[in-house]
């Protein structure tokens, strides 16, 4: 007679009661989604619901390879209705290869049913079960290749022998184990051990996924590791209905005020997923999981909607079980009677300065765990003081380095950052180009300690005019990028008043004799006599569209094209692009040309 874990495997079997979820790859130059991980739970009321004990039960029944053929085509069909963009990573065991889909081309099949195509899908080995026979399985990646398939290698540093599965069967991607990942950025061995497997794969034409990311220190070290395949709990749990555009801003990406000091950066950052306890688990139950997970200072408890309701410290607890009596009297209670419910919650979009206002606001137990959810209030994970320091200081270094080393303002990395977070999130707004004009005269004249004083006066008229919300950055020289809010009346208003502003406070720059004149002369290199008019400012508005097609380099060549047609008119001048939004640049056109020919005349 079957044992009850084998009945039970039967009829998830039977009635095909697996649950494909999607977690999301994602591309970590401009944290776009690569593509989807497909993971199988069973029904969440069965004993059978953890696909470890899944399939380890269908191993013991003979039943492994069944099992992963359903997995297979259910995450397909899944895939398919989801319409998810990117690529398919879909888990396969290497026996399953060998035997029935090798033959009969099943997985082929499974695709033609719901018109995908097989180059976007990736067939992800994954060693449950050693690899005996290399020239048969060498034979399989390769029919798989044939017909359009890419291969991933999963787990690579752990299981088998995943080191020699690399070099025998080449694959197109190979997974690091979340091991060699975990608090990368507080231990340089691994990070020198990713450095070379980063070497190798790219020796080998190869891809390298890290998994298991829980937090953006390890993110940060990935990315600085130039690792770009990304995948983990701080991007996304795995989940029936996965995002589509990933909602953690990339470093950078959110516009850096250097007046407001501004970290652009929220609590999702920190988010380590840490398995909560919920309401009504015995005191015992908790005691043991601290007892085998030394590490571990603190647990939530939620409640039945995975709503926090108080943390556990191992401190604390283990503090009241040092009275003999305390096993007998808390034998069978609930946890929820020694629970502290006083904690600090933090919603994931909470900015990182907020946060740290309020932890250090905070009263001193309160300070070093703190718990994260979401914007309706459900656990979504851990944050700790030592990561926020960390974060934070981190974000400072590196929005020093972005910086313009005058002005302080975000340079062009963050710039391109920020059109292409604009663009990413399919958000209208309206870039606009400045440039100093008769900059280099004044500078030859004058010297450049006076015209570092020109450069600052302008970066502290653009933020002092600009709101909040808006961005201003260097791009380098006499040379501003401004990205207003979509609304095309505003920003041209905006404009006008920086180029009224401008027009009243340059002469201020010049000696008496010069603003007399109007300008200034200037031996060129022939030996000629140039005459150079005072400085003026040219801007030049590009308004993008939701529907817009182009990306970051794009919007570049349009205003450097802006800005050369800004520059042909005297004076202060405002070029508005009337190629595109055409009925709200026509209502713009009429008064912008008599405010050119006003600033002119100043």
């Amino acid at each position: 007679m079957s044992d009850p874990l084998t009945q039970e495997l039967d009829g998830i079997l039977s009635t095909e009661t697996l649950t494909p979820l999607f977690q999301p790859i994602v591309a970590a130059d401009d944290q776009s989604i690569y593509g989807y991980e497909a993971l199988i739970r069973g029904p969440s009321d069965s004993p059978l619901h953890s696909p470890l004990t899944l399939f380890d039960t269908a191993h013991r029944a003979g039943r492994l390879v069944e099992l992963d053929l359903l997995c297979r085509r259910l995450s397909i069909e899944a895939f398919s209705t989801l319409a998810l963009s990117g690529h398919l990573f879909l888990n396969v065991m290497p026996t399953s290869l060998l035997e029935d889909d090798f033959r009969e081309g099943l997985t082929s099949r499974f695709l033609a049913g719901v018109e995908l195509s097989p180059k976007r899908v990736v067939i992800e080995l994954t060693e449950y079960m050693p690899i005996h026979d290399y020239a048969l399985m060498r034979q399989a990646v390769a029919h798989y290749r044939e017909m359009g398939f890419r291969v991933a290698l999963d787990d690579l540093g752990a299981g088998y022998s995943s080191l020699r599965h690399w070099t025998e069967l080449r694959p197109d991607f190979v997974k690091v184990d979340r091991h060699f990942v975990q608090e990368l950025d507080r231990d340089p061995g691994k990070r020198q051990f990713l450095g070379h497997l980063l070497d190798v794969s790219q020796s080998l034409g190869c891809q390298l996924i890290a998994e298991g990311i829980e937090t953006a220190g390890e993110q940060h070290s990935l990315q600085d590791l130039n690792c770009r395949l990304l995948q983990g709990y701080h991007f996304a749990r795995p989940s029936q209905e996965p995002p589509r555009h990933l909602h953690t801003s990339p470093p950078g990406t959110t516009p850096l005020r250097s007046s407001t000091g501004a970290l652009g950066t929220n609590a999702a950052m920190l988010c380590r997923h840490l398995d909560p306890v919920l309401t009504g688990t015995l005191v015992p139950d908790v005691l043991q999981r601290f007892k085998h997970e030394p590490g571990l200072r603190c647990l939530v408890v939620l409640d039945r909607q995975q709503i926090p309701l108080g943390l556990v410290h191992q401190q604390d607890l283990l503090g009241q079980f040092a009275n003999p009596f305390s096993h007998a009297l808390y034998a069978r209670r609930p946890i929820d009677e020694l629970m502290n419910t006083r904690m600090l919650v933090a919603d994931a979009a909470l900015p990182l300065d907020i946060l740290s206002e309020r932890i250090t606001g905070a009263p001193e137990s309160l300070q070093e765990d703190f718990v994260i959810v979401d914007d309706t209030g459900r656990y979504r994970g851990m944050g700790n003081i030592i990561d926020l320091l960390r974060e934070i200081t981190a974000l400072q270094v590196r929005s020093a380095r972005q910086a313009n080393p005058l002005t302080g303002l975000p340079g062009n990395l963050v710039i391109n950052q920020t059109i292409a977070a604009r663009l990413e999130k399919s958000e209208a707004f309206i870039a606009v180009y400045c440039d100093l004009d008769n900059f280099k005269a004044y500078n030859d004249v004058y010297g450049y300690a006076q015209g570092d004083q020109v450069i600052l006066a302008v970066a502290r008229l653009l933020q002092e005019r600009c709101r909040e919300e808006d961005f201003v950055g260097h791009v380098g020289g006499d040379d501003f990028m401004l990205i207003l809010g979509g609304d095309l009346t505003a920003a041209q208003h905006l404009c006008e008043t920086i180029l009224d502003r401008f027009a009243r406070f340059v002469p201020r720059f010049y000696h008496d004799e010069h603003r007399q004149a109007g300008g200034l002369n200037v031996t060129s290199r022939r030996g000629e006599n140039v005459f150079f008019p005072l400085m003026s400012l040219s801007m030049a508005l590009h308004p993008v569209g939701t529907d817009t097609e182009f990306n970051a380099l794009d919007i570049a060549n349009v205003l450097a094209e802006l800005k050369h047609q800004a520059k042909q008119k005297p004076g202060n001048s405002l070029f508005v692009d009337r190629r595109h939004h055409d009925h709200t640049a026509r209502l713009a056109e009429r008064d912008v040309e008599p405010m050119i020919a006003r600033a002119a005349r100043r």
